[in-house]
């Protein structure tokens, strides 16, 4: 899943300066009357000893729990929110499954000095350096409050810090959710870079679905040939052959005795048209232009069929003109 860890720490950090913003004050007015109230029972109540001190580190230490579970469940929901905004709700107990293969040390190196994890560990050192600068840069401005601490009292000083603090922690915030921006864009970019496949496995995908370029290819020509042979079978004993004149080639056979419609015998466009054509030449089968009725057939009867009762009439009319030619042919033949 695309996602950037960075995202998530400047989001929690973030959250977790609203909170103690919002509700420190009184979080640690809280601690503070329970550290007095322990101090002031263990000093002046009974003598101190091992059976009373226990009962009462007890209770400050679950009385302290009560009063800063809150904050780290507001902190916790904010970073699981922040994760399931990145990749969305996903339950799964794949990563605890134990591999063998994670123990092996070279895999672990090669991991370590590989170029991404090297790049990875350089934008780090470049984050951190300029996390540091901004922090640096900060403290300075404010350096001669520092100087001057040990001067005031410790509320003061307390106070003086607690500001410094805040100012350097909402421009670290400032900062690193800039980075964490730049770095989910970064992931959901490499992700998907890294869901794309290469040349090669597109080239293996292709060839396992459609099969070996070079057997499709010789199964194709197999089936060029057994088409010609049909051809070369079906064609001379057509009636006539449609054409486009060129593009497209129907070779149409009737007979009155054994069929209810003419049929298609053969089709063909292009080469296959062309071979159609030299075919019927061969065979002395008549070879007629009528280009819309060449294409008509051709989109519209596969090999075999009876052509449609939309075409009845242009057909008919076409074989009658070719029996015409025939039976001139025979009184000529016979004349002579």
């Amino acid at each position: 899943m695309p996602k950037s860890t960075d995202i998530n720490a400047a989001v929690g950090l973030a959250a977790a300066i609203v909170i103690l913003y919002a509700f420190g004050s009184s979080v640690g007015t809280g601690l503070s009357r329970i550290i007095r109230d322990a101090i002031v029972l263990d000093v002046y109540g009974s003598a101190l000893r091992m059976d009373s001190l226990m009962p009462t580190a007890k209770n400050f230490a679950f009385s302290a729990a009560k009063l800063v579970a809150p904050l780290f469940f507001a902190i916790f929901c904010t970073a699981y929110i922040t994760q399931l905004m990145q990749v969305g709700f996903m339950f799964t107990l794949k990563p605890l499954k134990p591999k063998i293969s994670q123990l092996n040390p070279v895999a672990g190196i090669k991991k370590l000095i590989a170029i991404r994890s090297l790049v990875k560990s350089g934008v780090n050192v470049l984050k951190l350096v300029v996390v540091i600068g901004v922090a640096y840069q900060v403290v300075m401005k404010r350096l001669s409050i520092l100087v001057i601490l040990p001067q005031v009292n410790a509320i003061s000083a307390m106070g003086a810090i607690g500001k410094i603090g805040l100012e350097l922690a909402i421009w670290l915030v400032t900062l690193l959710l800039a980075l964490a921006f730049i770095d989910l864009v970064y992931q959901r970019w490499q992700h998907k870079k890294d869901l794309k496949m290469t040349k090669h496995e597109v080239k293996e995908e292709r060839r396992s679905m459609e099969g070996d370029p070079q057997i499709k290819g010789k199964r194709m020509r197999m089936a060029r040939d057994i088409a010609m042979q049909r051809m070369a079978q079906d064609v001379p004993k057509a009636d006539v052959v449609i054409a486009n004149p060129t593009h497209f080639s129907v070779a149409i056979r009737y007979d009155e005795a054994t069929m209810a419609a003419p049929i298609v015998v053969a089709k063909g466009a292009d080469y296959l048209a062309l071979r159609i054509r030299q075919f019927a030449r061969f065979a002395d089968v008549p070879v007629i232009a009528r280009p819309p009725l060449a294409r008509a057939l051709y989109w519209g009867t596969e090999v075999g069929d009876a052509i449609s009762t939309a075409h009845f009439e242009a057909v008919a009319e076409l074989l009658a003109y070719v029996y015409r030619l025939d039976a001139q042919a025979k009184r000529e033949a016979t004349a002579a």
